[in-house]
């Protein structure tokens, strides 16, 4: 699965070389976080913040080839529990597929993870079972499908303050007709040219990643109209 920028991860500390921290990152390598990523202020020991083969949530940096750069210090703790969360999810949904189908379950969740997580595809296929089956046999599909339905699922709710604003004469009606084109998300009126938006699903990186294309799309508009726009990072 393809990393971008800005994504949160779960990273296994694999060694300390001098200043700097490297992780195995499932399905994609290998990460590095220099000392200043790793916690504001001075750091006298390492071994302080992290420990060779503890998990750890990260954010992604950057993305150059093989290199990925990454920061343990911008993962605030609502993030860290939702990243944590989503892989104890993962880690179910694996589980489901193994006790169903054996030694064969590996070649599928290989399958899977090339595009995406195993929790998302599984979250998916419970809406559309026919995806399932063109992977397995009907009668094993089913069994999956009946597990994954009986699991008691949690709603990530994303939300990102933003602010809209214009000088112009007709700006309200602008404002208005960009927000009212929003179908997937809730927006929400906080104080003068100040929203917020919450998206919800049963992946945090769905709701978020639906969040950032709504946001860009507006950004886009807002540039077009002639408006005032910015999110506000917390």
């Amino acid at each position: 699965m393809e990393l971008e920028v800005g994504d949160f991860i779960l990273c296994t500390v694999d060694r300390i070389i001098g200043t700097i921290v490297f992780v195995r990152i499932e399905g994609n390598g290998e990460g590095s976080i220099i000392t200043s990523e790793i916690a504001p202020g001075r750091i006298r020991n390492l071994r302080d913040y992290v420990v060779p083969k503890k998990k750890i949530v990260c954010k992604v940096l950057r993305v150059s080839g093989d290199r990925i750069d990454l920061s343990l210090r911008r993962v605030s703790q609502k993030e860290k529990k939702e990243v944590l969360e989503s892989y104890k999810q993962e880690k179910s949904c694996k589980s489901i597929l193994k006790s169903v189908l054996g030694e064969k379950a590996e070649e599928l969740i290989k399958e899977i993870e090339k595009k995406e997580s195993v929790y998302i595809f599984c979250n998916r296929v419970k809406e559309n079972p026919r995806e399932l089956e063109s992977f397995i046999e009907k009668e094993k599909a089913k069994k999956i499908l009946d597990i994954l339905n009986t699991q008691k699922q949690k709603i990530a709710v994303i939300k990102k303050e933003f602010f809209l604003s214009s000088n112009q004469s007709n700006g309200i009606s602008l404002i208005k007709k960009i927000l009212e084109n929003i179908k997937d998300a809730d927006i929400k009126y906080l104080s003068a040219g100040k929203f917020i938006i919450k998206s919800q699903s049963n992946s945090p990186k769905i709701a978020d990643n639906n969040i950032k294309k709504i946001l860009f799309t507006v950004e886009k508009q807002a540039k077009e109209q002639g408006l005032n726009f910015s999110i506000l990072e917390k």
